[in-house]
Protein backbone atom coordinates (compact mmCIF):
# COMPACT_ATOMS: atom_id res chain seq x y z
CA UNK A 1 0.00 0.00 0.00
CA UNK A 2 2.83 2.36 0.78
CA UNK A 3 4.36 1.80 -2.66
CA UNK A 4 1.14 3.06 -4.27
CA UNK A 5 1.19 6.21 -2.14
CA UNK A 6 4.87 6.75 -2.89
CA UNK A 7 4.24 6.36 -6.64
CA UNK A 8 1.33 8.82 -6.56
CA UNK A 9 3.45 11.36 -4.68
CA UNK A 10 6.26 11.02 -7.21
CA UNK A 11 3.79 11.44 -10.07
CA UNK A 12 2.34 14.64 -8.61
CA UNK A 13 5.83 16.01 -7.92
CA UNK A 14 6.87 15.40 -11.51
CA UNK A 15 3.77 17.25 -12.74
CA UNK A 16 4.48 20.19 -10.47
CA UNK A 17 8.17 20.30 -11.40
CA UNK A 18 7.47 20.35 -15.14
CA UNK A 19 8.82 23.45 -16.90
CA UNK A 20 7.52 25.11 -20.02
CA UNK A 21 9.04 27.52 -22.53
CA UNK A 22 7.53 30.57 -20.85
CA UNK A 23 8.21 30.30 -17.16
CA UNK A 24 6.14 33.31 -16.14
CA UNK A 25 7.74 36.21 -14.27
CA UNK A 26 11.26 34.82 -14.64
CA UNK A 27 11.03 35.23 -18.42
CA UNK A 28 10.37 38.94 -17.95
CA UNK A 29 13.19 39.67 -15.54
CA UNK A 30 14.36 42.71 -17.53
CA UNK A 31 13.59 45.93 -15.67
CA UNK A 32 11.21 47.89 -17.87
CA UNK A 33 11.78 51.16 -16.01
CA UNK A 34 15.36 51.55 -17.18
CA UNK A 35 15.87 53.74 -20.21
CA UNK A 36 17.65 51.90 -23.06
CA UNK A 37 19.31 55.18 -24.13
CA UNK A 38 20.03 57.02 -20.88
CA UNK A 39 21.02 60.66 -20.77
CA UNK A 40 24.65 60.51 -19.70
CA UNK A 41 24.96 64.06 -18.37
CA UNK A 42 21.57 64.12 -16.61
CA UNK A 43 21.21 62.50 -13.15
CA UNK A 44 19.03 59.41 -12.78
CA UNK A 45 16.06 60.64 -10.73
CA UNK A 46 13.63 58.13 -9.22
CA UNK A 47 10.11 58.12 -10.62
CA UNK A 48 8.14 58.94 -7.45
CA UNK A 49 4.83 60.72 -7.69
CA UNK A 50 4.94 63.97 -5.68
CA UNK A 51 1.54 63.21 -4.16
CA UNK A 52 3.12 60.38 -2.13
CA UNK A 53 5.65 62.72 -0.52
CA UNK A 54 4.98 64.48 2.82
CA UNK A 55 3.43 67.95 2.45
CA UNK A 56 5.84 69.76 4.78
CA UNK A 57 9.59 70.24 4.67
CA UNK A 58 10.00 71.57 1.14
CA UNK A 59 11.17 74.96 -0.09
CA UNK A 60 8.34 74.92 -2.65
CA UNK A 61 5.49 73.38 -0.68
CA UNK A 62 2.99 73.60 -3.52
CA UNK A 63 5.05 71.40 -5.85
CA UNK A 64 6.77 69.51 -2.98
CA UNK A 65 10.33 70.04 -4.17
CA UNK A 66 13.42 71.97 -3.18
CA UNK A 67 14.92 74.64 -5.40
CA UNK A 68 17.76 73.29 -7.52
CA UNK A 69 16.53 69.68 -7.46
CA UNK A 70 16.81 67.80 -10.73
CA UNK A 71 13.48 67.03 -12.35
CA UNK A 72 12.53 63.64 -13.66
CA UNK A 73 12.45 63.57 -17.44
CA UNK A 74 8.71 62.80 -17.24
CA UNK A 75 8.00 65.28 -14.48
CA UNK A 76 4.58 66.13 -15.90
CA UNK A 77 3.48 62.59 -14.96
CA UNK A 78 4.90 62.78 -11.42
CA UNK A 79 4.25 66.39 -10.42
CA UNK A 80 1.47 67.71 -8.21
CA UNK A 81 -0.40 68.81 -11.34
CA UNK A 82 -0.71 65.27 -12.65
CA UNK A 83 -4.02 63.43 -12.24
CA UNK A 84 -4.74 62.48 -8.64
CA UNK A 85 -3.76 59.07 -7.39
CA UNK A 86 -6.96 57.13 -6.74
CA UNK A 87 -7.60 56.37 -3.09
CA UNK A 88 -9.76 53.40 -4.03
CA UNK A 89 -8.64 50.82 -6.57
CA UNK A 90 -10.37 51.30 -9.95
CA UNK A 91 -11.96 47.84 -9.80
CA UNK A 92 -13.47 48.59 -6.38
CA UNK A 93 -14.59 52.05 -7.50
CA UNK A 94 -16.32 50.54 -10.55
CA UNK A 95 -18.06 48.01 -8.30
CA UNK A 96 -19.25 50.79 -5.95
CA UNK A 97 -20.46 52.90 -8.88
CA UNK A 98 -22.32 49.94 -10.39
CA UNK A 99 -23.99 49.19 -7.05
CA UNK A 100 -25.01 52.84 -6.67
CA UNK A 101 -26.51 52.97 -10.18
CA UNK A 102 -28.37 49.70 -9.62
CA UNK A 103 -29.60 50.94 -6.24
CA UNK A 104 -30.94 54.22 -7.60
CA UNK A 105 -32.48 52.49 -10.62
CA UNK A 106 -34.20 49.86 -8.48
CA UNK A 107 -35.43 52.54 -6.06
CA UNK A 108 -36.86 54.55 -8.97
CA UNK A 109 -38.56 51.50 -10.47
CA UNK A 110 -39.95 50.47 -7.08
CA UNK A 111 -41.41 53.95 -6.50
CA UNK A 112 -42.73 54.07 -10.07
CA UNK A 113 -44.45 50.68 -9.85
CA UNK A 114 -45.64 50.60 -6.24
CA UNK A 115 -45.71 54.26 -5.25
CA UNK A 116 -47.90 55.45 -8.11
CA UNK A 117 -51.58 55.12 -7.15
CA UNK A 118 -54.11 53.51 -9.44
CA UNK A 119 -56.20 55.97 -11.44
CA UNK A 120 -59.46 56.99 -9.77
CA UNK A 121 -61.42 56.68 -12.99
CA UNK A 122 -62.45 53.88 -15.32
CA UNK A 123 -60.56 53.82 -18.57
CA UNK A 124 -62.79 54.21 -21.59
CA UNK A 125 -63.25 51.28 -23.94
CA UNK A 126 -64.67 51.29 -27.45
CA UNK A 127 -67.02 48.80 -29.14
CA UNK A 128 -66.69 47.11 -32.55
CA UNK A 129 -63.15 45.83 -32.05
CA UNK A 130 -61.76 49.18 -30.93
CA UNK A 131 -63.35 51.16 -33.80
CA UNK A 132 -60.90 49.77 -36.34
CA UNK A 133 -63.21 50.38 -39.29
CA UNK A 134 -64.22 53.84 -38.08
CA UNK A 135 -60.57 54.92 -37.55
CA UNK A 136 -59.42 53.99 -41.04
CA UNK A 137 -59.26 50.20 -41.07
CA UNK A 138 -55.66 49.91 -39.89
CA UNK A 139 -55.02 47.69 -36.85
CA UNK A 140 -52.45 50.13 -35.41
CA UNK A 141 -55.15 52.82 -35.15
CA UNK A 142 -57.59 50.83 -33.06
CA UNK A 143 -58.55 52.17 -29.65
CA UNK A 144 -59.07 50.24 -26.41
CA UNK A 145 -61.26 47.22 -27.02
CA UNK A 146 -64.46 46.76 -25.02
CA UNK A 147 -63.95 43.48 -23.14
CA UNK A 148 -67.67 42.62 -22.94
CA UNK A 149 -68.50 43.22 -26.60
CA UNK A 150 -65.30 41.82 -28.12
CA UNK A 151 -66.58 38.23 -27.83
CA UNK A 152 -69.46 38.95 -30.24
Amino acid sequence: MSSILRASRLATRSLVARRYASTGPAAFSKDLNTDPEPLTEYPDVQAINRQYLPPLGWQDQQLRRNFGDSLHEQDELHSMWSPDIPVVEPKTALRHFTLAVLGFTSLFLFIKNYGTPDPHFVRRTYPYGGLVKELGGIEENKARVDEENSEE
